[in-house]
């Protein structure tokens, strides 16, 4: 997959990470039913690759179903072994250069502009900019645009329905947002509140 067209095209990244790896797989299958084609599960969830595994069979080949939190080789090559088609990684860490040995393409987390320089070097099809909102927010996305013109940032960590226009009119190619968008669903909450939310998320990034 081109992960960056796949970014460029939706502009949103939903992030599903949960106690309860049934509530979690429903919420994915939720998500995808209403449209969000990017979905990422976290390691740090309960039963993370089970799920990743099963959504992978309910939704087939060619659903964009990515890992987060992905640290090690051995993370990364359990997530590819789930099915996972692209990984995420919260920082600049191990699993960016098992990706490149396993051909999954990387979201791979910076803050700095240190740090922007080396997970572009490494190769990652965007960059994961995490903390996006505590460190910054949309201003400070907008100060890394000037000398990074040509990378692809992603802000996650704080994103919600109100600022995620404020990032994408700043100069993000997409948006990544956790329990914003979730809510309640992966502790077994309302899944049509979900799909409402997904829909209005969906609304919100559309090219205006």
């Amino acid at each position: 997959m081109n992960l960056l067209d796949f970014l460029r095209t939706h502009r949103l990244l939903a992030i599903v990470r949960g106690p309860d790896p049934a509530a979690a797989l429903a919420a994915v299958l939720t998500l995808a039913d209403a449209g969000i084609a990017l979905i990422e599960v976290s390691l740090t969830g309960a039963g993370a690759l089970d799920t990743i595994r099963r959504a992978r069979a309910a939704l087939g080949a060619d659903a964009q179903l990515g890992a987060g939190t992905v640290l090690s080789a051995e993370d990364a090559q359990r997530a590819a072994d789930a099915g996972a088609t692209f990984l995420v990684t919260p920082a600049l860490a191990p699993s960016i250069a098992e990706a490149g040995r396993l051909g999954l393409p990387v979201l791979a987390g910076a803050l700095t502009p240190s740090e922007v320089v080396q997970a572009d070097a490494s190769g990652a099809a965007a960059v994961k900019l995490f903390p996006a909102a505590s460190l910054g927010g949309p201003a400070y996305l907008g100060a890394l645009r000037d000398p990074f013109p040509r990378t692809a940032f992603v802000p996650v960590g704080g994103v919600d329905a109100d600022s995620a226009r404020a990032y994408l009119d700043r100069g993000a190619t997409a948006i990544g947002v956790g329990s914003p968008l979730l809510g309640d669903a992966v502790r077994g909450g309302d899944l049509g509140a979900l799909r409402d939310r997904a829909a209005a998320f969906r609304a919100g990034v559309a090219p205006s």
